[in-house]
């Protein structure tokens, strides 16, 4: 499988239950980079980098956090960042 970069907003019990936290340490321990940070309408946004398959069941692993309840996710594929290093917590 190839890299591929993922854009994400998430809806549900998503703030103020350890989201970020849980996908900024699922994230460096899968291998991704990307950020995500919470928005004022109560959503996450996310962009996440890294192998497809790894991608694909990123978000399954953050929800199976203690707390964390995914309602809805917006998805769209991006353009891969080819010097991203990193994955990030953003305020």
């Amino acid at each position: 499988m190839g890299m591929i970069r993922r854009h994400y907003f998430v809806s549900g019990r998503v703030q103020g239950v350890g989201f970020r936290y849980r996908a900024y340490y699922t994230a460096r321990a899968m291998g991704l980079t990307g950020f995500v940070k919470n928005l004022y309408d109560g959503r996450v946004e996310l962009e996440v980098q890294g192998d497809e398959d790894m991608v694909r069941s990123f978000l399954g692993e953050v929800e199976a956090g203690t707390f964390i309840h995914i309602d809805d996710i917006e998805s769209k594929d991006m353009n891969v960042i080819e010097d991203e290093r990193s994955f990030r917590t953003e305020y």
